[in-house]
């Protein structure tokens, strides 16, 4: 299992790397990974040639005696072998491949020439800085791949399963749906499943960022990558292996540096086509002023097309772009937020309107008792109405009944409920009518005519055919949502739209006590997907659609960018979402945003850098005013100072 998880781990595209994996075009992986990047054995090539490197140094300095000609070319020579085998061997497999026109190849062929030439600390010393960015660019990967690869590592391998009258441990691809397992305290559950115990609290942080512990009770789910904080739990498996929630986000964060942003396409193309022309330019560099120059030396343009080649690595832009991408979605998996590719990154920066469901999005899609009125005692009151709702299965009387809790129901007799009305029963040789207006109208019970102004649903009481008083019964709004909507206005939003099929009144009550530019209600599927045609006949609306339910899935698909509730959304929302939040929190829309915003300027910043200094150096390389040390800075050191930036990207909070 240890070497499956680590299989999942997307590999960054990073063409300069000989330290890490190369994706070729034609998909297959040649892997030239050194070891562990923490290991020793990594660093022991680069130590060596930089010990060589500063001892040679010295001794040339100091004009040792014995360091004559040939004992300092092969001091220096050692120097150069450990740090530039790898370098070289990556070439030659490169070039085998059909891709000739390489960094490998520059590096190269410009650390070969600088040897020949004479040059040997400078050619040490350029493949001594590759090395070492390569070293600190594998430790920015490792660094960006940390929160993805904890959500990797939440997978158990084992489940505990009972059979044969006694617990088993087995794998958890074999367990079958219906089958009971077992968790003690401190194990991850390893498969979807009903809680059978009482009640278990839970640490949720693998799927959803969030560090508070969440407490579940009987006949709730519980997600496999749950960490069980409690005593021994049992679960009935409700999901096999393959199909079970955590499954679904690694295999979202297996394929998510798949999908590349424009941004990084365009780089990987324009680096195909920007080698071999300053590769040609460095030719051109010792052939032309042949023609022009009158005291032409070969070995002095020859040096300068050297240190053209070692400037015009495209290192910088070919490992930092990919490494600001993958940051990015880095830091938003540590978030509780899971962006499909690199390119949904681009596209969330470009959001103008953002068109959100209602019920599971906005509200919790539960719900609960809102407001009690009552003429009489309300311990009386509610005593009354929860024992005549207990005989309900309707949602709304599971909601009066919870919100009574664990008090003992009074007995209720002669029960009868009219649909779409409500009920009537005797409760201590009273008659009892609990219902909506429609119930006290059709009985001839006068009621305050306040309630008909209410636009939530209303259960009205009645004791022996007397009006005592009513409660409201609302889907609870979520605690973030309106803070959400102020937030999305002041990031750029300028139209947040709430569809809905619930009662236009409820919606528009709702609208205005978030804030909410526009609110539709009393949708159907059908109409949600008309609405959002109407809203992109803008050509400068760019949309986000956020919902949670199976007949959220058109809308989802038809937006420029589909954001799915991951923590109590459907699978199919799931699927077809371009970005999963996995916690719910409508608040977090913002902090996608936010994530998005800053890895696009990281990635900017890079771009901008490596073009301005490179330029500047390759002039002055070209005109005999930059070394090899400075060509090292315009290589490595701005690879270096991107893949610093690309990383911060980890360190900010959203």
């Amino acid at each position: 299992m240890e070497k499956e998880k680590h299989s999942h781990v997307a590999q960054e595209d990073g063409c300069c790397s000989h330290n890490h994996s190369h994706q070729h075009e034609n998909g297959d992986e040649h892997d030239h990974d050194h070891g562990d990047a923490s290991s020793f054995k990594t660093y022991l090539p680069a130590a060596f040639s930089l010990a060589f490197l500063l001892i040679g140094i010295a001794l040339d300095y100091f004009k040792v005696d014995f360091f004559t000609s040939y004992v300092r070319m092969g001091w220096y020579v050692l120097a150069y072998i450990p740090v530039a085998y790898p370098v070289i061997k990556e070439a030659a497999v490169t070039i085998a491949k059909g891709e000739v026109f390489t960094e490998f190849l520059l590096m190269a062929l410009a650390t070969i020439g600088a040897l020949a030439l004479g040059e040997y600390p400078e050619a040490v010393a350029v493949m001594l800085f590759y090395t070492v960015g390569e070293l600190f660019q594998g430790a920015a990967v490792a660094g960006a791949k940390r929160n993805i690869k904890a959500l990797l590592d939440v997978r158990p391998d084992v489940a505990s399963v009972f059979r044969n009258e006694k617990f088993e441990t087995v794998k958890p691809d074999t367990v079958a749906i219906g089958e009971t397992i077992q968790l003690k305290a401190g194990e991850k559950a390893p498969l979807d499943g009903e809680l059978l115990s009482e009640s278990a609290s839970f640490n949720t942080a693998a799927l959803t960022g969030e560090s508070t512990p969440r407490t579940i009770r009987k006949g709730e789910t519980v997600l496999a990558g749950m960490l069980n904080l409690d005593g021994v739990v049992t679960l009935k498996v409700s999901k096999k292996f393959a199909d079970s929630a955590l499954s679904r986000i690694l295999e979202m964060v297996q394929s998510a540096t798949s999908r590349k942003a424009k941004t990084e396409l365009f780089i990987r193309k324009f680096a195909k086509i920007y080698t071999p022309i300053v590769f040609f330019l460095a030719v051109a560099l010792v052939i032309l002023p042949y023609f022009i120059v009158a005291d032409y030396q070969f070995q002095t343009w020859l040096y300068r097309a050297l240190v053209f080649l070692v400037i015009s690595c495209p290192c910088a832009l070919v490992i930092s772009i990919p490494l600001g991408y993958f940051g990015g979605i880095g830091a938003a998996s540590a978030n509780g937020i899971l962006f499909k590719g690199s390119n949904f990154l681009d596209v969330i920066t470009q959001i103008n309107t953002v068109v959100m469901d209602k019920t599971g999005t906005l509200t919790h899609g539960v719900f609960k008792v809102k407001q009690i009125q009552s003429e009489i005692d309300e311990a009386k009151f509610m005593a009354l109405l929860a024992a005549i709702e207990s005989q309900s299965t309707h949602p709304i009387a599971k909601a009066i009944v919870n919100h009574y809790g664990d008090q003992t129901l009074l007995e209720v007799t002669e029960v009868k409920e009219i649909a779409g009305h409500g009920l009537t029963a005797v409760v201590e040789k009273q008659k009892i009518t609990a219902g909506n207006a429609k119930l006290l109208k059709k009985a001839n019970i006068a009621y305050p005519a306040i309630i008909d102004e209410q636009v939530e649903t209303i259960v009205i009481l009645a004791i022996d055919e007397q009006y005592v008083g009513y409660v409201i019964i609302a889907d609870e709004v979520k605690a973030d949502a309106k803070q959400a909507v102020t937030e999305l206005h002041a990031n750029g939003v300028t139209q947040v739209v709430m569809l809905s099929g619930d009662k236009t009144a409820i919606t528009a009550k709702l609208a205005k006590e978030l804030n909410i530019d526009q609110a539709y209600g009393d949708l159907l599927p059908e109409d949600k997907v008309a609405q959002l045609e109407q809203i992109k006949k803008d050509k400068n609306a760019v949309v986000a659609f956020v919902g949670d339910g199976i007949n959220d899935a058109p809308v989802l698909a038809l937006s420029d960018l589909g954001m799915a509730m991951g923590a109590m959304g459907s699978d199919v929302a799931i699927e077809t979402a371009d970005v999963v939040i996995q916690n719910d929190q409508p608040s977090k829309i913002v902090t996608a945003i936010k994530i998005g915003k800053a890895t696009k300027k990281v990635v900017y910043q890079n771009i901008s850098l490596a073009f301005g200094v490179k330029a500047i150096v390759l002039i002055l390389g070209a005109g005999g005013l930059a070394t090899m040390w400075e060509a090292v800075f315009a290589d490595v050191g701005v690879a270096f100072l991107a893949i610093l930036n690309a990383i911060r990207i980890q360190r900010m909070k959203f």
